[in-house]
């Protein structure tokens, strides 16, 4: 086993990241590589396929020359991505998604929300397929971004002869072989995996019955479950990652839902759960925006939280997905567009460091004297919504709100701003969790990996307003150790997933929650937190 490697490749918003591991989930070499991102128009974010292969290449050729290995000791590649549309030609070549036109710019970035009236229009027809997403589909998803397309583009609709997830496109690019992930079809594409199949109906009554016309061609007629062997490496794109052609390659799988294959199997107080204690647990995935993901033996139907969907992460269970539409890409905002935010930027450049690490310690300093340090927004609020709420209030037009401004531009303002924003993502969190458990989980432990999970504060202020206790991975890169997971699985070095997981995750610290003051604090804050909500119902309809 310490022979052969496995490869995983993670493609975020913002860059591409590839990983080399062993078989007990060792880390040997990692590669990076940003990526495009096009803002044609407000709500509209686009990406290039073509930049997307670019930097995988360049993502994986970094890697190998990291850890230092002949390509031939490569034994499975995994793919992971966000849940972006990727639209191609008959010739496999680009077309434009864009107002511009352009067909460099033939992505629809997940976050992406040009379609939010289609979903609207969707949700009011009420079909049955919307129970299995939280019963509110998303702007996010495929099919209202596919409406879209076919009413207000029509040369994009008329030309394309693919539509993909981009994880599937990744596995198509890489192997000629159009195989389509259960993970993307079923959480993005109303594919109901435990009934094998797109609901026709559905799709007619929504506007889009010419993809049933034409046998499901465009949007995937191959569903496979995840590490199943897709194919092999092909010549061609063996040659441009700089790997051996026939090399086994995985069914793919969503950038988050990689994350929780890594994170949901850790063994905890030394024993590896079981089926009843993986409905304790929920697998945090905090990068631009977060995922929330729990798995359970029987569907459990949670109202604006996405899911059940049938073994579209762990094969056999059923996944419950919530998420936050914009965490770390809300802390970046606050903080880069604050007045300081360049001075901030430019200091942590001179010293080396993070933005995040200088408002932390300018964080700990303003709490010198106080009971603790999240007292210091007791008169400072935000509701964290400013890209609409994902789940559990499953509204996209819904924005962000800030209570307690002074005139003032300080830096210390800046970090107080940024403590109350982390603040108010964790009471998202809660909210999510709250929902939840009010349906039939029993969520008492985080296993948290990503961006976010690298800061202190973030942890800390999660574990004490959810009090939940938070978990980290051993391995920090998690999503790729998922990713590695499906190629391994893919190379036949493990029978299941479930197999690989247990082999491959290790549990790093436990972070456990304040109780007493700090507890009663957040309770406090909380009440705060729905009440913004409920605020901003009444302000709109003031405004009407």
């Amino acid at each position: 086993m310490t022979e052969r490697v496995v490869l995983g490749v993670d493609v975020g918003t913002g860059s591409v990241r590839a990983g080399l591991f062993d078989g007990s989930g060792a880390r040997l070499g990692v590669g990076v590589e940003p990526i495009q991102i096009f803002r044609p128009e407000e709500d509209f974010v686009e990406q290039s396929s073509d930049d997307i292969w670019r930097a995988v290449r360049v993502a994986v050729q970094r890697a190998l020359h990291e850890a230092r290995l002949a390509p031939a000791r490569v034994a499975g590649i995994g793919f992971d991505a966000t849940c972006s549309l990727v639209a191609l030609d008959a010739q496999g070549q680009p077309v434009s998604v864009s107002p511009t036109g352009k067909d460099t710019q033939n992505v629809i970035v997940w976050m992406d929300h040009r379609a939010t009236e289609q979903a609207a229009r969707i949700n009011a027809l009420g079909h049955e397929v919307l129970r299995y997403v939280g019963g509110v589909i998303s702007p996010e998803m495929q099919t209202p971004k596919l409406l879209w397309l076919c009413e207000r583009h029509a040369s994009a609709w008329q030309r394309a002869r693919w539509f993909f997830d981009l994880p599937d496109f990744l596995v198509w690019r890489a192997t000629g072989e159009d195989v389509r992930s259960l993970c993307t079809t079923v959480c993005k594409w109303t594919y109901l995996g435990h009934e094998g199949g797109f609901r026709e109906d559905y799709f007619r009554q929504i506007g889009l019955g010419a993809l049933a016309d034409e046998g499901w061609s465009r949007i995937g007629t191959r569903v496979r479950p995840m590490g199943e062997r897709a194919g092999g490496l092909s010549a061609a794109a063996a040659e441009e990652l700089g790997l051996t052609p026939g090399t086994p390659v995985g069914v793919s799988i969503i950038d988050a839902h990689a994350g929780g294959l890594a994170l949901l199997g850790i063994p905890l107080d030394g024993l590896a759960p079981d089926a009843e204690a993986l409905e304790r647990r929920v697998a945090l995935i905090g990068g631009t925006s977060s995922c929330h993901m729990a798995v359970s033996r029987e569907p459990k139907f949670v109202p604006g939280i996405w899911g059940p969907y049938y073994s579209a992460m762990i094969p056999g269970l059923w996944l419950t997905e919530g998420g936050q539409s914009a965490t770390g890409a809300l802390i970046d905002h606050v903080v880069h567009s604050h007045a300081r935010g360049a001075e901030l930027t430019a200091e942590a450049g001179r010293k080396k460091t993070s933005v995040y690490a200088l408002l932390n310690a300018r964080l700990e300093a303003l709490a010198a004297g106080r009971a603790f340090p999240a007292e210091l927004t007791r008169e400072l609020h935000v509701l964290p919504d400013h890209h609409g709420n994902r789940s559990p209030r499953a509204d996209p037009t819904l924005r962000g709100m800030v209570s307690g401004l002074k005139l003032t531009d300080s830096l210390d303002s800046l970090a107080l701003l940024y403590l109350a924003t982390i603040q108010a993502i964790a009471h998202g969190t809660r909210h999510i969790l709250d929902t939840m458990n009010a349906h039939g989980f029993r969520i008492d432990t985080l296993i948290a990996c990503g961006g976010d999970s690298k800061n202190p504060v973030f942890l800390r202020e999660h574990a004490d307003v959810t009090g939940c206790r938070i978990a980290l991975p051993q391995e920090p890169e998690a999503v790729l150790l998922g990713s590695a997971i499906l190629g391994a699985v893919a190379a036949g070095d493990f029978s299941s997933v479930l197999d690989a997981m247990a082999a491959m995750s290790r549990a790093g610290s436990v972070l456990a929650p304040a109780d007493g003051a700090v507890a009663a604090f957040h309770q406090q804050k909380h009440a705060v937190f729905q009440r913004m909500h409920a605020d901003q119902l009444a302000y709109r309809e003031l405004m009407r």
